[in-house]
């Protein structure tokens, strides 16, 4: 019989084999320091680097922070915390959108021994219910309002209904029934009178610490309970991955509420003494301007944005020859996007894929050729393992099926759902991510796609993520999505497309276009349907179900 332990701290029956966590520490995949260790060391040795630069775009105004200034916030805020009444291991949501106060707020709730669960801006009053539900959230941080939408008031209005006991608001006017966060938490109070007590109650390595919550694609979505080690691990293996060091200086173009900005972005740029930069709205061609002036060496996200600041960068050269690593994920990088950024941005493209149940998984190397990022999403960081299974035969190992992972960067579970998490396991602790992908054969995967969505033809796999990219390159076509309207393995395949400036593509200009970039006849769309715009999830990913459900066919 093989040994297990508890997943460290997480009081929710998350089943790690004793094995395998003596030699995630014994790896240095996790460790006994945490990511508070790391930002008072830098305080310690480089008290004066920029730690943080967030630049508001409406106010055309950059917020700074070097690591003294956000270690003295982080006690400040911890203390705000402490007197909202926040006990260990309670709950603090903050809905805010790129911010530098998200970043004092991450390290603060570890100070206070609070869980912190990030929320999007653009979540509204349905999903806010149900995150601050499920959560038990004692506290939540927002704004006032976001794309007209006022948060803060309806936050107020559901405070009878919700667990939530204090509402703060950043900037603009607090309502009624709200707190003023400038007022609690910037204002000078004498962090050291409480020092000891803050001491007592810091979350540990294997403490729980952040909620990250899925799309819910299918549902509603389910809160990634982390560790700071099962986070640690992940972003461990990504910076090893690039060789990052404290020279860094990140732009991240994608939410700090998500894991990528959140972990690859804030933790890491912390856990080095790097900088990491971004904007609070989506700007993307003022983005070479942030790479310039904070001398970016990286920049991160997804192929859109990344195309946009090709764009602008060839419309208007800046200086970005600081720039080494363009990373990208949640989409296939097509060989159209790596030629574009080499040829504008100086820099080579690095393909990542990942979820929030892990982080970054998978990689494409520093060692590989210029290309291959157009071909793949890379091998597992070191301290994950990827395998994959015949759809139909777990048993039986294919070149194209169903992806499993596991390894040191696996979530503790899903918060009051671990039921829901174990069934996605097996007894080797394979964690089943949903997906399907292909070996690319260098040790790697390149996705396909989603399993439940999964169309064949002549019994292969139908590479729908490639084709979406692909058709979303067409010049009439602003984004596009690729279902199957029975839900059946040999569907049709349907391409659901939204026009570009209300020219409407036609099916054949479509197949063509698919033609001309090499995809064969088998996987071209049957049928094309055009609207206004596709619907999506919170964290922007198409709801595929909705489109099945608008063109079944009998």
């Amino acid at each position: 019989m093989t040994a297990t332990t508890e997943a460290p701290g997480s009081g929710q029956g998350a089943l790690i084999p004793k094995e395998r966590a003596d030699e995630y520490r014994r790896r240095g995949w996790w460790r006994d320091e945490t990511f508070l260790d790391d930002l008072r060391r830098q305080a310690r040795e480089r008290p004066h680097k920029l730690a943080v630069a967030g630049r508001r775009m409406h106010e055309a105004h950059t917020d700074t922070l070097d690591y003294s200034e956000l270690a003295r916030l982080t006690d400040r805020f911890a203390v705000a915390l402490l007197e909202l009444g926040v006990g260990r291991g309670d709950v603090v949501a903050v809905q805010l959108p790129n911010r530098w106060e998200m970043v004092p707020l991450m390290f603060a709730c570890m100070r206070a021994g609070a869980v912190i669960c990030p929320i999007a801006p653009v979540c509204r009053e349905t999903d806010l219910r149900h995150r601050l539900t499920l959560t038990e959230a004692k506290v939540c941080i927002t704004v006032e309002s976001w794309e007209g939408y006022p948060l803060a008031k309806t936050l107020v209005a559901m405070a009878d209904e919700l667990p939530v006991e204090h509402v703060v608001v950043v900037g603009g006017h607090a309502p009624d029934g709200a707190v003023d966060f400038h007022g609690l938490f910037i204002a000078p109070r004498r962090e050291e009178s409480r020092a000891v007590e803050l001491a007592d109650r810091e979350l540990g390595p294997d403490d729980p610490f952040v909620v990250l919550f899925t799309s819910g694609t299918t549902g509603d979505s389910k809160g990634v309970l982390h560790s700071q080690n099962t986070v640690h691990s992940a972003v461990r293996g990504y910076v090893d991955t690039f060789l990052l060091r404290d020279d860094l200086v990140a732009a991240v173009t994608t939410p700090l509420i998500h894991y990528s900005g959140f972990g690859q972005g804030i933790l890491a740029g912390v856990m080095l003494g790097g900088t990491v930069v971004f904007q609070d709205e989506q700007d993307n061609a003022s983005l070479p301007d942030l790479i310039q002036r904070y001398g970016a060496t990286l920049l991160y996200g997804p192929p859109p944005t990344l195309t946009a600041v090709a764009e602008s960068q060839r419309a208007d050269p800046r200086d970005v020859s600081t720039l080494r690593h363009v990373v990208t994920g949640a989409a296939p990088v097509l060989q159209q996007l790596v030629d574009e950024l080499r040829a504008t941005l100086g820099a080579q493209t690095y393909s990542v894929w990942g979820m929030s149940e892990f982080g970054p998984v998978t990689i494409t190397r520093l060692d590989y050729n210029q290309d291959w990022a157009a071909h793949s999403h890379g091998r597992p960081i070191d301290s994950m393992e990827i395998r994959i299974d015949a759809c139909h035969n777990p048993g039986q190992r294919a070149e194209v099926g169903r992806l499993r992972v596991r390894g040191a960067s696996r979530a503790l579970g899903y918060h009051r759902r671990m039921d829901c998490f174990a069934s996605e396991l097996n007894a080797e602790g394979w964690f089943d991510t949903g997906d399907v992908a292909r070996e690319d054969g260098r040790g790697g995967i390149r996705l396909l796609g989603r399993a439940k969505d999964a169309i064949l033809r002549d019994g292969i796999v139908v590479p729908m993520a490639e084709l979406e990219a692909i058709i979303s390159r067409h010049p009439r076509v602003t984004e596009a999505a690729i279902v199957g309207p029975t839900g059946k393995l040999d569907d049709l395949i349907l391409a659901v497309v939204v026009p570009r400036g209300g020219e409407r593509p036609t099916l054949e200009d479509v197949r063509s276009h698919l033609t001309a970039a090499g995809q064969p006849e088998r996987f071209l769309p049957d049928r094309l349907e055009t609207v206004e715009e596709l619907p999506k999830t919170l964290t922007g990913k198409i709801r595929k179900v909705e489109l099945r459900n608008r063109y079944a066919v009998a």
